[in-house]
C-alpha cells in the first residue's frame, strides 16, 4: 500500500501532523502490522494537499518551527475508499531475526541463544501490551476489533510455537537431535 493511502488511513481517524501520522505506525494501531517512514509520509502529504485529499493549518509552536495538521477532506474520504477496493498485495514476513536464524549452525551457540531470547521477548512483550490494551477498549469498530484480536492471536501463536520448538534450534537443551530440517540442509546444498 502506498504512503498516501496509508496517511488518508490514519486521517480517516483524526486529524494529525505528520509526526502523529508516523507515530501510529509506531505505537499506534497500524504498528504491528505497517511502516512508514517521515522521507514517505511528508511527500504524501504534500501531494494529498496539491491534489485537494487533504487539508492542513499551521499551529504555532513556541521555540519551533509552526506544525502543519492534516485533516482529510471529502475528496479524500472517497480516494481511500477506492483503495481499499483494490486487492491487496500478499503479505510478507521481514525479520531480521528468521534471516539470522536460519542460518543458526553458522552461530556460536551463545549468540544462537541471544538471538532467539531476543526474539521470544520481542514477542513477548508485544503479547503483554496486547493484553494491557485489551483493557483500553470500549466501543470500537468491528474492524478495528477484529485486527486487535488477530494481532494477539498471531502474537499467542509464536510466543507458543518459539516456547515449544526450542529443541529445533538447541537440540542439546533436550538431549535429543531432530532430524526433521534434513530437507532444507540438503535444499540448500548442505548433506
Amino acid at each position: 500500500m502506498d504512503a498516501k493511502t496509508l496517511c488518508l488511513g490514519v486521517l480517516a481517524l483524526g486529524d494529525a501532523s505528520g509526526y502523529e501520522i508516523k507515530k501510529q505506525f509506531e505505537d499506534g494501531p497500524f504498528g504491528q502490522f505497517h511502516q512508514v517512514g517521515f522521507g514517505s509520509i511528508y511527500p504524501a502529504l504534500t501531494a494529498l494537499a496539491a491534489e485537494g485529499q487533504v487539508t492542513f493549518v499551521e499551529e504555532a509552536q513556541e521555540g519551533r518551527p509552526d506544525k502543519k495538521v492534516y485533516s482529510i477532506t471529502p475528496a479524500g474520504l472517497a480516494a481511500l475508499k477506492r483503495a481499499l477496493r483494490k486487492p491487496p498485495a500478499a503479505d510478507r514476513v521481514r525479520s531480521e531475526y528468521l534471516f539470522i536464524l536460519f542460518f543458526a549452525e553458522m552461530l556460536e551457540p551463545e549468540r544462537r541463544r541471544e538471538v532467539y531470547e531476543s526474539y521470544l521477548d520481542t514477542y513477548r512483550s508485544r503479547l503483554a501490551e496486547m493484553e494491557e490494551a485489551a483493557d483500553c477498549h470500549g466501543e470500537v469498530q468491528p474492524g478495528h476489533r477484529f485486527v486487535f484480536h488477530l494481532g494477539k492471536a498471531f502474537y499467542t501463536t509464536m510466543v507458543d510455537f518459539m516456547e515449544n520448538n526450542r529443541h529445533l534450534l538447541f537440540p542439546e537443551d533436550t538431549g535429543r537431535t531432530d532430524d526433521r530440517a534434513a530437507p532444507l540442509r540438503r535444499v540448500a546444498g548442505g548433506e
